[in-house]
């Protein structure tokens, strides 16, 4: 015998099944997040890659430089680097030197110049 309570059931006399609450869609901040992406979409907003394509260009071609930079600077060998580095300092060494010509330092021809005008000149101590 089917009562009127039982009808909606099924009519066996079993439990009708319900879907069980889903606490992560109930969630506030879920829900805003959600209709935030939702309203962002629908004006056409790009929240996720915020570069533009030159910007990712760049960025992509830095970075592979700097790639370069560290591979080239691995591959060369501890030898090679010691000479390079050994001719760097003779050259700079070399180039004080050209430096210091008195014909270019005003400085020194300056006192060359008071040294003329106080000293007598070796023509006349020589009679």
């Amino acid at each position: 015998m089917v009562t009127e309570g039982d009808a909606g059931a099924g009519g066996d006399g079993l439990i009708a099944p319900r879907r069980l609450p889903n606490p992560c869609t109930e969630n506030p901040v879920r829900m805003d997040l959600h209709r935030e992406l939702l309203f962002n979409q629908r004006i056409g907003k790009n929240v996720l890659n915020q570069k533009s394509e030159l910007q990712k260009a760049l960025s992509k071609h830095k970075e592979k430089q700097l790639m370069n930079q560290v591979k080239e600077h691995r591959e060369t060998p501890e030898l090679e680097r010691a000479i390079a580095e050994r001719a760097r300092r003779i050259e700079q060494a070399g180039q004080p030197t050209e430096a210091i010509d008195p014909a270019t330092n005003p400085t020194l021809q300056e006192i060359r110049a008071r040294l003329r005008h106080t000293a007598p000149s070796p023509a006349a101590s020589a009679h």
